[in-house]
């Protein structure tokens, strides 16, 4: 790996620019759900060019972000840092000015690919900055960030959209990164020692691919799921993902290096954001809509209650890593967070339409953690097992797995309780406006009592996948039993990668 020379690395306002972009980015798609109402009807527009807001920056964040971390190792993880968080800030300018939806669309896409940028690079520059326990406490405080980025964004952009409108969300975005933009030349510059050129086929399979896949999970619930249209996308996602996997193989010069993939607790590291995205940032997208619609709770109140699962977020981090800065394997806080996802969702189910806040404060409180514990952690461990040279790389896997995984999920998820409470009160039009916390089309007791039956059937689902997620990444944590035979006194976590 190539560097600048030290007097160009400033690591603590290295670490403030990254950490101030790791709160935007995520800020970014939790307050933009908040400001579609507002948008609806500024533009007078609903249905799927309204949703599209959060769909285009979700769909491109997540097909760019492998590109943007081979990207970052090739060119410079601080030159793809900046060009990312300026075409953040550049689309989320076009995004406060749309004159309409189209254009605010298109707006969010951009805004979406600058996102991978920042979060490719972003992780990749605290590995390549940071070493041993300073490392995982870097790494904890960017887990901290980007919880404080999702949680706080709903609050600021409801205050904003209260106070002066929604473009005055899409502003403080923009604002925010500018800040961050300041502080880049403060970044020692890093990049992989030998420097290849970009595998552009591959990149531009894997994004198609992607795209395909992403793009069919959260048109599911538009188009139908039986619609031709959805299996054509997912089947064309899922055979040109195929296709970069073979291409990758035979690349001289490939955009992943598939030992990344073959590389067991790696990969098992990489799984530990899709087991979050099913314990946690599925209940932080659909309970509040359960918590207005069934429980009569006002929106402000239903935030307010998500504090008991989004502060553990923002506190639980730090104490990870000092935790395993004294000596506690990562994999044991990491089964812990995974295992809380599975006992929070089912012990959740005592949730009802009449149930007080004091009932539910133990299951949230237990998912957050849950939460906490992981975030920061987990990269940091994945990123322990990586050489410098391909920390662009991995970050940007490692992040493929967590925004593609959230796109598709919750699309699923939602598609899932939209079905089983159709069932209960016997039409898909109704229920479809009972997921979204709207119970005005029948008797309110019968829907309440049907959106009750289905979020507990899918809780404890999600449970379900939880638990075969903890002992699956658990298993493929522990250290092989010849490697325990060679060195019994060991630690089974993994060890930091130095840097030169």
């Amino acid at each position: 790996m190539t560097t600048d020379p030290p007097a160009r690395s400033r690591p603590a306002i290295t670490l403030v620019v990254v950490l101030l972009a790791f709160v935007t980015v995520p800020m970014s798609i939790s307050g933009a759900a908040v400001a579609l109402p507002g948008i609806g009807a500024d533009l007078h527009t609903a249905g799927a060019p309204l949703q599209w807001v959060m769909n285009a920056y979700n769909l491109t964040f997540a097909s760019f972000m492998l590109v943007s971390g081979s990207t970052a190792d090739l060119a410079g993880r601080r030159r793809t840092f900046a060009a990312g968080a300026g075409l953040f800030a550049i689309g989320s300018l076009a995004a406060a000015a749309a004159p309409g939806i189209t254009l605010l669309d298109l707006a969010r896409a951009l805004s979406g690919i600058g996102a991978a940028g920042v979060f490719a690079s972003g992780g990749a520059i605290l590995a390549t900055t940071f070493d041993g326990a300073a490392r995982t406490r870097a790494f904890a405080a960017l887990g901290s960030a980007a919880g404080l980025g999702l949680a706080a964004g709903p609050t600021l952009s409801g205050w904003l959209v209260g106070a002066l409108g929604w473009r005055a969300t899409f502003g403080l975005h923009a604002a925010l990164v500018a800040v961050a933009l300041t502080g880049v030349g403060h970044i020692a510059e890093s990049r992989a020692a030998q420097r290849p050129r970009l595998d552009v086929t591959g990149a531009a399979v894997f994004v198609a691919g992607l795209g395909a896949l992403v793009l069919g999970a959260v048109q599911g619930p538009e188009w139908g799921w039986a619609s031709p249209g959805v299996p054509a996308l997912l089947i064309v996602g899922v055979v040109l993902l195929v296709v970069f996997v073979v291409l990758q193989a035979r690349s001289a010069a490939p955009l992943l290096d598939l030992s990344l993939v073959k590389n067991r607790r790696f990969l098992a590291l990489c799984m530990v954001p899709v087991i979050s995205t099913f314990g946690f940032v599925t209940l932080l997208t659909y309970l509040p809509t359960y918590l207005v619609g069934a429980s009569g709770f006002s929106p402000q109140r239903a935030g307010t209650v998500l504090l008991l699962m989004t502060a553990p977020v923002l506190l639980a981090p730090p104490l990870a890593g000092g935790l395993v800065n004294r000596g506690v394997p990562a994999r044991v806080l990491i089964t812990i967070s995974l295992a809380s996802f599975a006992g929070g969702n089912a012990w959740l189910t005592v949730i009802g339409p009449s149930t007080s806040v004091a009932v539910i404060a133990g299951p949230l409180l237990m998912v957050g953690l849950g939460a906490g514990l992981s975030f920061g952690v987990g990269d940091g461990a994945a990123m322990s097992l990586v050489e410098p040279e391909q920390a662009g790389m991995a970050t940007g896997f490692l992040n493929t797995m967590r925004i593609g995984s959230e796109a598709i999920v919750i699309a699923v998820y939602g598609a899932v309780l939209v079905s089983l409470i159709g069932t209960r009160v016997g039409s898909q039009d109704v229920a479809a406006k009972v997921a979204a916390g709207d119970l005005t089309g029948g008797a309110f007791d019968t829907l309440a009592a049907g959106f009750t039956g289905a979020l507990h059937t899918t809780l404890y689902g999600t449970a379900a996948v939880c638990v075969v997620g903890t002992v699956a990444i658990a298993a493929a944590l522990g250290r092989p039993r010849r490697d325990i035979a060679a060195s019994p006194a060991s630690d089974d976590s993994p060890q930091p990668t130095k840097v030169a």
